[in-house]
């Protein structure tokens, strides 16, 4: 456990997010800082904070536009922060927002600043489409070009492919394989089956759907204007309360077509939306009369193998986190955790009560137990609510941070695997 001066915990004040919303659909038109700057100016609606206050932001983003490469600095600016205050961008795939919260956390315990916003801003409605490399070099070249000649000469030099659009793609660049196929490797490995998966897919949208119901997200997302006629949108449109085994059942996998288990309707979507959290010192909330949600108490990241451990993020670092911290499950009592893909979060589960997992992979006497799903993303999860990438840690710690404030536990750990084979694990701890 992180030994930190009682006055410099790093404390959660208050989180805000814009409505996730389902690519090309409402946000389509928002660039990824218009909607970074919603959920800052969100934030600082909210909780009143005078913007001045503000020492650093930090925000997490996977597929920034080239104009606002620092996309933080942007947001910030249109937001209403004085262009005084420091700003820039961290991307760590999914778990972006967690680095950017942890990075902000461990300043704050080091006395350099007080007060900072973290979070994140993504939208995978319009991604940066590049030309090919030969098309890139001749518009070099052209600049240099001193008639019509040698614009012909360059043009020449083109082929039929070169024209081709360069859209991203969703995968691993070490590996080629994308998010879905090393998802179904995993659950190989974890013996999940389609059952399983499409079970759990079913809770999280049911839980999602009950939790808008009862206003348990009224609080946590402002409404964003959207040009040109300015209708508020005010709710996620992911969740489906509908959601059965029976419609499950009848969806094709996706990503491995003769023996998948994931399909479209267990995985996560590609999401728009951005998320912002208020972190100061203790000693900073006592004097500008703010009361803490949260300390973050302490961290871990790792990474593993791209190929056969890229969704595996959680198993490796939440025993890591509990055995620093000398803390077992049982200790925990809210859990919120990033769902990739349904199977990811079935074989997270039967991975950390592996025996075989445990001592094999993490040099661990014995397995660490079972996560009780009771205690476990019970609002619904990215599955259902959506997953902006850089954005989704920053939903996930304010959701942790209000569930410890309102359930009266002690520990809450956040969560999440990410591109590359990393995972994070964050421990928060109820300062009342």
């Amino acid at each position: 456990m992180i030994s930190t001066p009682k006055e410099l915990d790093p404390v959660l004040i208050d989180g805000v997010r814009t409505p996730f919303l389902r690519s090309n659909g409402a946000f389509t038109r928002l660039s990824t800082y218009q909607l970074g700057s919603k959920a800052i100016a969100g934030l600082l609606n909210k909780t009143g904070i005078d913007p001045k206050l503000i020492d650093h932001v930090v925000m997490g983003c996977v597929i920034a536009s080239p104009k606002t490469p620092n996309v933080a600095r942007e947001a910030a600016l249109v937001a209403g922060i004085p262009n005084t205050v420091p700003a820039h961008t961290v991307t760590l795939a999914c778990i972006s927002a967690n680095v950017a919260a942890t990075s902000l956390a461990d300043r704050i315990r080091l006395g350099q600043m007080d007060v900072a916003i973290a979070g994140g801003t993504e939208n995978l409605s319009d991604p940066p489409i590049q030309v090919s490399q030969n098309v890139r070099f001749a518009m070099v070249k052209a600049q240099k070009a001193k008639g019509l000649a040698d614009y012909i000469k360059i043009l020449r030099e083109l082929s039929l492919k070169d024209i081709i659009p360069d859209i991203p793609a969703v995968a691993e660049f070490s590996t080629g394989e994308s998010m879905g196929q090393g998802c179904e490797r995993l659950l190989r490995q974890a013996q999940v089956t389609r059952e399983e998966t499409d079970q759990y897919a079913v809770r999280s949208h049911q839980l999602a759907a009950k939790a808008w119901e009862e206003g348990n997200y009224n609080e946590a997302v402002t409404p964003v204007e959207v040009p040109p006629k300015f209708a508020a949108v005010v709710k996620d449109d992911g969740p489906r309360g509908d959601s059965t085994m029976d419609k499950l059942a009848k969806l094709r996998p996706a990503f491995d077509k003769v023996f998948g288990v994931s399909t479209a309707g267990n995985s996560s979507f590609l999401t728009d939306g951005a998320s912002a959290i208020l972190l100061m010192s203790r000693k900073g909330a006592q004097e500008l009369g703010f009361k803490p949600k949260a300390i973050l108490k302490d961290y871990v990241y790792a990474g593993g193998d791209p190929l056969d451990e890229l969704l595996t993020g959680p198993a490796l670092t939440i025993p890591k986190l509990l055995d620093k911290n000398g803390l077992k499950i049982s200790d925990i009592s809210v859990w919120e955790i990033h769902e990739a893909f349904s199977a990811q979060m079935v074989a997270m589960i039967k991975l950390l009560k592996s025996e075989k997992f445990c001592r094999e992979r993490l040099k661990r006497d014995g397995a660490l137990g079972e996560i009780p799903l009771e205690k476990m993303n019970v609002w619904g999860g990215s599955l259902s609510l959506g997953h902006p990438f850089g954005a989704t840690g920053g939903r996930l710690l304010e959701t942790a941070a209000r569930r410890l404030e309102r359930e009266g536990g002690r520990y809450a750990v956040v969560a999440g695997c990410a591109a590359g084979g990393h995972g994070s694990a964050i421990l928060l701890e109820n300062p009342h």
